[in-house]
């Protein structure tokens, strides 16, 4: 057995519920690995575990996605061999990141390329890999085509809106500040909507002379659906990726004709690389322009494990701008 560091919760709710405790990791069984993590991924989807959105077992781990480096290899593998560098992201399966060294399904990992190091693998693989399928599975786009980006500050909105650009897109991003609108606009956003004193819906009609916009990705929810559905051009796709301000609230389908027989979504990143073809072509496809320079990953908050609870804080405050990690 070998004794490492944690994160770990006993109860759902606030950042203080985690605990930075001793875990005992042992021996990797058929089919997994012991990685040894070089940096975690923080994400917003951490906190829908901290908070009983996604239930789940208690006690357990926190966190879904890490790189590092494996220490030691279970019967039933024969693609991976210690030493090999590696990332991962999921859900269930991958619960446990937020640690030094664990134990982890080797059906999980995608191996990194020499060009990509460890830190952008651990902020990038989940947003990376959710920006990949919002891009490419999602909507049959076509240069010229306008999409309507919420958060465009954030992680996943950082790598949509370069991605969107290589694509040929209009991009109208939204932020909560002047500091996150100049992010956004230097990483692709054409447009820039400050939803603390500006009216969304009304700017994006403003901005597309009245049509609306093929798609919106609104990761916000309860706080900015009914802009993102004012937003749509006729027959649009909203994409609902997440809920920083709460479940969207019930609604009656016929609002989808009365808006202009909209579409509405709700993907989740883990139908997208269940299957382990479409997943090595996502990741693929991915690391190729992060390694090429055509999408730059930024990093802009580091935290020590330890300080996961403010992390947390930080999170959910919006005090992040771009991908944040933990530095093992």
């Amino acid at each position: 057995m070998t004794l490492t560091k944690a994160v770990r919760f006993y109860e759902t709710g606030t950042p203080d519920v985690m605990r930075y405790e001793d875990v005992e990791v042992g021996n990797p069984g058929l089919g997994e690995v012991r990685l040894r993590h070089v940096a975690v991924g923080l994400n917003y989807a951490d906190t829908y575990f901290r908070n009983g959105t996604y239930q789940i077992p208690l006690p357990n781990g926190m966190g879904v996605e890490a790189s590092g480096v494996v220490e030691a290899v279970g019967e039933g593998i024969t693609d991976l061999v210690v030493g090999d560098r590696v990332t991962y992201t999921g859900f269930i399966n991958t619960l446990g990141a937020y640690s030094e060294e664990r134990l982890v399904p080797a059906n999980a990992l995608i191996k990194l390329p020499e060009g990509i190091s460890c830190e952008t693998a651990a902020a990038m693989t989940m947003r990376g890999l959710t920006a990949s399928y919002l891009m490419r599975r999602i909507y049959d786009f076509k240069a010229g085509d306008t999409i309507l980006l919420h958060a465009a500050a954030g992680g996943v909105g950082l790598i949509v809106s370069q991605w969107a650009k290589l694509l040929g897109l209009t991009v109208i991003g939204t932020t909560s500040s002047e500091e996150k609108a100049a992010v956004a606009r230097a990483h692709g956003c054409d447009h820039v909507i400050n939803y603390s004193h500006e009216n969304v819906a009304e700017r994006v009609r403003e901005l597309t002379k009245g049509v609306g916009v093929n798609v919106v990705f609104d990761s916000v929810g309860k706080d900015t659906f009914m802009g993102s559905l004012d937003s749509l051009k006729r027959r649009g796709l909203l994409v609902c990726v997440g809920t920083a301000s709460g479940p969207i609230p019930a609604f009656d389908p016929v609002l989808l004709a009365l808006k202009g027989s909209l579409y509405v979504t709700r993907p989740a990143l883990a139908d997208y690389i269940a299957d382990p073809a479409e997943k090595k072509a996502l990741a693929n496809e991915l690391f190729d322009h992060v390694s090429s320079g055509r999408i730059k990953i930024e990093i802009n908050q580091r935290y020590a494990l330890a300080d996961a609870v403010q992390a947390h804080r930080d999170l959910e405050a919006r005090k992040t701008i771009g991908s944040s990690i933990f530095v093992i």
